[in-house]
């Protein structure tokens, strides 16, 4: 009998091994990261100093909560990207519970999951400890990302802990391969402008 694995549970490794998944790191795999990118608006910039301002003071005493990392920081970036106007449709995916070992004390977190589309998913990361980094949820965003209707075109994931950001892009034509940014930090102001910049491109790619 087949064992049914959750993918709160799945990790790169069994991936790899059950869906021949690949990394690949050759940079053209990715260019949607990178090239291409739509420049913003002065309101644009503006707004993403508000979102990085309220971000800073928000944290300085402790960690953001999901809750807060999706209505501080997530909601205002999705609105700058359009996608809360049409024709772009948002389904929310219910939690999943992620678990570490820190000092032989078990750490638990959710990942609540948006899609866009079906071709954007988009992972949040509950963060009470820092050992919860935002790759913590790259292998539940690739399973999900598997699980596509459509694999004649790409799917794209953002990893997001309040802090960091990774894109992700997976194709599965022939042999599945998916290639990552590295981290996008919201404290580094030309990061940030990038992050909504290619939110933005993918916006206009998943629609064509």
């Amino acid at each position: 009998m087949a064992r049914t694995i959750q993918a709160r549970d799945i990790s790169l490794y069994e991936l790899k091994e059950k869906f021949g998944l690949q990394l690949v790191t050759n940079a053209d795999f990715f260019p949607e990261w990178t090239n291409d990118l739509p420049s913003l608006s002065d309101a644009e910039n503006l707004s993403l100093e508000r979102v990085k301002s309220n971000y800073l003071n928000l944290t300085q005493h402790r960690p953001m909560s999901e809750e807060a990392v999706k209505m501080v920081v997530l909601s205002p970036l999705l609105d700058l990207a359009g996608f809360y106007q049409p024709p772009f449709e948002i389904e929310t995916e219910k939690y999943t519970e992620i678990s570490a070992v820190d000092d032989s004390i078990i750490l638990k977190g959710n990942i609540d999951v948006l899609v866009i589309q079906k071709r954007l998913w988009i992972l949040v990361i509950e963060s009470k400890s820092t050992k919860f980094d935002v790759l913590t949820a790259l292998p539940q965003a690739l399973a999900y990302m598997l699980d596509t209707p459509n694999i004649e075109q790409p799917t794209f994931g953002l990893l997001v802990n309040g802090r960091e950001f990774v894109f992700v892009k997976l194709v599965q034509q022939e042999k599945p391969k998916y290639a990552r940014s590295y981290a996008l930090s919201i404290e580094r102001d030309t990061e940030f402008q990038q992050l909504l910049s290619v939110l933005k491109r993918i916006g206009q790619l998943i629609l064509l």
